[in-house]
């Protein structure tokens, strides 16, 4: 083998056998590359953007993430707990896993180091922080997939955060659809305990076919939930503002009943220059 080679294949080898630093295992937050890579530039929303948020319709929100290239943005399905609440906010977001003798031997053993309980839902009740969705990967199953019941989630209510969003169930759904200001959006509800174990926080996880990554923004009500990036945020309501703009004035054209239809939606040429004009003076 050639010199220069050999050195090549050898800084590979060197590259790929690296030792992590114990301290990794205590860190609050799990160590994943990808949001040590994205971090620097994915912001963070602020609780003025959530507010306005609240006010756009889901729809011209979808609008605006797709048209920013976010096109697996949303999934819809899932049972809400408080039907006719928004649920608005940044993602804390949380994976399990089925347990088993070796996993739930070292997820307890990380804990203790990392001096966090080894019941997820609990670490969330003391971890959570004012306007967070708790998002958490169980799998999207029901029986086996309880994350909290309503003890705990009022823990993370007490905290500050805005709700939850499960990709899994929970239980004590009475108890839960009376906490006012505390939307839970879950595949499904079931009676029993956690069968699952918490193994990472703040990681990118999986909600139906949407990937979500800390700190993405949650819009939700029980029609879909949405993620995206807090970096598109201003774009995806200047966006979704027109897009509301933009229909009002057709369904006041509509009203008016002075048009074709079908030159009022979309808009025809002479009706997008009436609009324009209009959108102008105010």
């Amino acid at each position: 083998m050639r010199p220069l080679a050999f050195f090549a294949v050898a800084a590979c080898a060197l590259a790929a056998d690296v030792t992590p630093d114990p301290r990794l295992r205590q860190n609050r937050d799990t160590y994943h590359p990808v949001v040590d890579l994205l971090k620097p530039s994915r912001g963070m929303v602020t609780d003025a953007q959530l507010a306005r948020l609240k006010t756009l319709p889901l729809e011209a929100i979808w609008g605006a993430v797709h048209s920013k290239g976010y096109t697996n943005c949303h999934h819809s399905g899932l049972k809400s707990t408080r039907p006719d609440e928004r649920l608005v906010g940044r993602a804390l977001t949380i994976r399990y896993l089925p347990q088993r003798p070796d996993l739930t031997e070292a997820m307890t053993r990380l804990a203790k180091e990392g001096d966090w309980p080894r019941a997820y839902n609990v670490r969330a009740a003391e971890e959570a922080k004012p306007g967070d969705v708790v998002v958490v990967d169980l799998g999207g199953v029901i029986a086996d997939g309880v994350f909290f019941g309503d003890i705990s989630a009022l823990g993370i209510q007490l905290r500050g955060a805005a709700g939850a969003v499960l990709w899994g169930s929970t239980r004590d759904y009475s108890e839960l659809k009376e906490m006012a200001g505390f939307p839970v959006l879950a595949v499904g509800f079931d009676p029993a305990g956690a069968r699952q174990i918490g193994v990472d926080w703040n990681v990118p996880i999986r909600v139906g076919n949407v990937t979500v990554l800390p700190g993405d923004v949650v819009v939700a009500d029980a029609e879909a939930v949405l993620f995206f990036p807090a970096s598109i945020v201003d774009e995806v309501i200047r966006l979704a503002s027109d897009l509301v703009e933009q229909e009002e004035f057709e369904r006041k054209m509509a009203r008016e009943k002075k048009h074709r239809f079908r030159d009022v939606y979309p808009l025809s040429p002479e009706l997008r220059k009436r609009f324009e004009q209009e959108r102008r003076k105010q």
